[in-house]
This record gives structure tokens, C-alpha cells and sequence, in this order.
């Protein structure tokens, strides 16, 4: 992580994934905590509602399809909460139709990615709607 002042440009920015397959959790903390980022996790979209309103992020990453609120319903909450609704919210889904896409926009998501997702693509949305900059590559000791 870069040295610095201690401004919000220089510290990591904390990433909430929401997504009930472990397997999708542990992807993206592994891409995110490479390119600098704090990542939290969330197995639903009640959970990841609960957990944003206690420690709001600067970014969720929602899957679509979970058990007890689907991601559409989470998001959609998300905008009606005064503490949440600037939040950037990119959705993730195994649905590729552009009507899946049109719904997540609709539903309040900033961004839409069809899983399986590649890194770059990942990192690079995440800076995009985090405001880190995204040319030089990764940021972090660990990034390769």
C-alpha cells in the first residue's frame, strides 16, 4: 500500500462481497486484497445488509442468485438507505442475458459482470468505482 498522509486516497478501500459460494468469496478476496484492497464477506443479502449498516464499505459486490434476499432485492434496499445508497454496487452473476444486466441496473447496481469473472476485470471495476486510479497496475506488496 502506498505511504502517504493518511487520506482516503491512500487507504485501502474496504470491499464487502456478498455471495453465498464460498468458492466466489475466497476468488475475489484473493484478486482484491492483491490490488490493495480490505475486503469483507457477507454469505446473503440480509447478512450483507446488516453488515454494511453497521461498517458501511466504499463498495459491494453483490452475486445475484443467494439464499434469503437475491442481489437484485439487496441492492434495490441499498438505494432506499440514506447511509447507503452512494455506496458503488457491482452485481455478479452466472446470468449473461441482457435482460439480467437491465434488471441489475434497474435494481440500483452501478456495474455488471457475467462470472465467471477474470481478475483484471474485477480489479480493474473495483478501482473504477472506488475512484483508485487504474493505470501502473496493481497496488500492494503482494501483487503480482
Amino acid at each position: 500500500m502506498k505511504e502517504g498522509k493518511g487520506s482516503m486516497s491512500d487507504a485501502a478501500r474496504r470491499v464487502l462481497i456478498v455471495d453465498d459460494a464460498v468458492t466466489v468469496r475466497a476468488y475475489v478476496r484473493q484478486v482484491l486484497e492483491a490490488d490493495g484492497f480490505a475486503v469483507e464477506e457477507a454469505v446473503n443479502g440480509i447478512e450483507g445488509l446488516e453488515r454494511a449498516l453497521s461498517n458501511p464499505p466504499d463498495l459491494l459486490i453483490v452475486d445475484v442468485n443467494m439464499p434469503k434476499m437475491d442481489g437484485y432485492s439487496m441492492v434495490h434496499v441499498v438505494r432506499r438507505e440514506e447511509t447507503l445508497r452512494d455506496i458503488p454496487a457491482l452485481m455478479v452473476s452466472t446470468e449473461a442475458k441482457e435482460a439480467d444486466r437491465m434488471r441489475a441496473l434497474a435494481a440500483g447496481a452501478n456495474w455488471y459482470l457475467v462470472k465467471p469473472v477474470r481478475p483484471d476485470a474485477l480489479a480493474l471495476a473495483s478501482r473504477l468505482l472506488t475512484g483508485r486510479p487504474v493505470g501502473g497496475g496493481p497496488v500492494g506488496e503482494g501483487a503480482r
